[in-house]
């Protein structure tokens, strides 16, 4: 669709939140609302998308200094309409469609934009607004018809006892063609608030002798705006429980549905297994015929097919396939994991390369480092990677074997095929096929008595 530009009202103070940070920066499924209203406009290919900013816009306008987002004021917060004309600035020759959206409804699909767009095209109507019809249209703008027109909107405050009875409400999403500018123009704040309302426009098209329709949204939850964190968090289950049902509908085995979290963004093989209490957030793609078990949290990770994750904290990792973590393991930023590796319980792992069919067992810390194929790395091995100021990197060859409780002082190169003794502090290079034996001799003499 082609020839439209969007404006997104993000002007509002929103105090009934009850933070110091803009309410459109708050996070939804990991993601600032605003962000969620730009990615679906951004989905249409606008000419233009202008956001109206008045309070927080420093903080709002440094998040998305890498968009493609014009960027007006609204010094005043005089009303809705004000707020659109604002706009303008950028806008004032445009002529094509202008799509008014507002930055704190999140929900709203592309597909249910694109629907007001298209009906304005194809009706010639000057606005179509976007309706939802509820059970408790209480604190809403109801929806005046005349027959499958609309006459007008409402606010609550202005409305009349029978006006108040209507349960077609209005979303705050419009499409407006290019007489929204003579509209807004004849805007008074002749209401109870003294404001200037987007909504009059209606009314005064009307009189202008042009025509608005409406669009009734298919799914409430859709225009759901966000105003405290009630509402955030409600958002935030509806997110949830959408993704869901994707998952499951694509083959993907959640046992508790009521007991995990699960990121809009995630996905997931068919034959995956997702236990109670798992949190999966953004940036994960998760093979098949995977197990991910207990309360493990995973973020900004690629996993492959057939690993099992229990009990486990994974992130910014690339894992392959049939590996097994955990329980109880962390696997930091930088891992990798290749196929067929293990790592045991209350290992930690950080920017390392664990290598085919290499295990590193209970109790480990590998930090900086590159591990072969076919190591075994045993209980209590430290990569002592950190001398105060400059991180170091520790190479083990492969099919080399590692003993219980050794300590490797990078940077340090390990040959292939070697045997390391248990104990012991490596501080030097060792060459391939030798075996490495770093710790005192072991001494017995006479204890002194101590006296009482």
């Amino acid at each position: 669709m082609k020839n439209f530009s969007v404006v997104i009202l993000g002007a509002g103070a929103g105090t009934r939140i009850k933070s110091s940070l803009p309410k459109i920066m708050h996070k939804l499924s990991g993601k600032p609302l605003i962000k969620w209203v730009i990615d679906s406009v951004s989905a249409l290919k606008p000419d233009n998308i202008v956001l109206v900013l008045g309070h927080g816009a420093e903080i709002i306008e440094k998040s998305l200094s890498e968009s493609n987002v014009k960027i007006v004021y609204q010094k005043k917060q005089l009303g809705s309409a004000h707020a659109v004309m604002q706009s303008k600035k950028v806008l004032k020759n445009y002529e094509g469609n202008i799509l008014v959206v507002s930055a704190d409804v999140p929900l709203v699909k592309p597909s249910t934009l694109l629907s007001l767009i298209k009906n304005n095209v194809k009706t010639g109507v000057s606005v179509t607004v976007l309706a939802a019809e509820v059970e408790n249209p209480f604190g809403y703008g109801r929806i005046v018809r005349n027959g499958r027109f609309l006459e007008k909107i409402v606010e609550e405050k202005d409305a009349t006892l029978n006006e108040r009875q209507i349960k077609e409400i209005n979303s705050g999403i419009y499409c407006f063609d290019k007489n929204l500018w003579k509209a807004l123009s004849n805007v008074q704040p002749n209401n109870a608030k003294k404001e200037y309302y987007v909504t009059d426009t209606i009314a005064i098209l009307k009189n202008l002798g042009k025509q608005a329709s409406l669009i009734i949204v298919k799914e409430n939850c859709e225009v759901k705006g966000i105003n405290n964190r009630v509402e955030l968090s409600q958002a935030e289950n509806i997110l949830k429980n959408r993704k869901i049902r994707e998952l499951l509908d694509n083959g993907v085995t959640i046992v508790d549905t009521n007991n995990v979290y699960i990121s809009y963004d995630a996905k997931i093989g068919t034959d995956t297994i997702i236990y109670p209490g798992a949190f999966i957030d953004v940036g994960v793609s998760i093979g098949k015929n995977c197990v991910i078990k207990g309360a493990s949290y995973i973020i900004n990770s690629k996993i492959g097919d057939e690993n099992i994750i229990l009990y486990s904290y994974v992130d910014g990792a690339v894992i392959d396939k049939k590996v097994k973590i955990g329980p109880f393991s962390h696997i930091r930023p930088g891992s990798v994991l290749q196929e067929n590796v293990k790592v045991g319980n209350f290992s930690e792992t950080k920017k390392s390369v664990i290598s085919k069919n290499s295990k590193v067992n209970h109790l480990s810390y590998i930090g900086d480092a590159q591990v072969g194929e076919d190591v075994n790395i045993g209980a209590g091995t430290i990569t002592c990677n950190y001398d105060g100021l400059r991180k170091h990197q520790t190479v083990i060859g492969s099919k080399s074997f590692i003993g219980s409780n050794v300590n490797f002082i990078a940077p340090v190169k390990i040959g292939q095929g070697v045997l390391i003794a248990a104990g012991s502090t490596i501080t030097r290079d060792v060459s391939s096929g030798k075996l490495a034996i770093a710790r005192v001799r072991q001494q017995e003499i006479e204890r002194k008595k101590i006296r009482k």
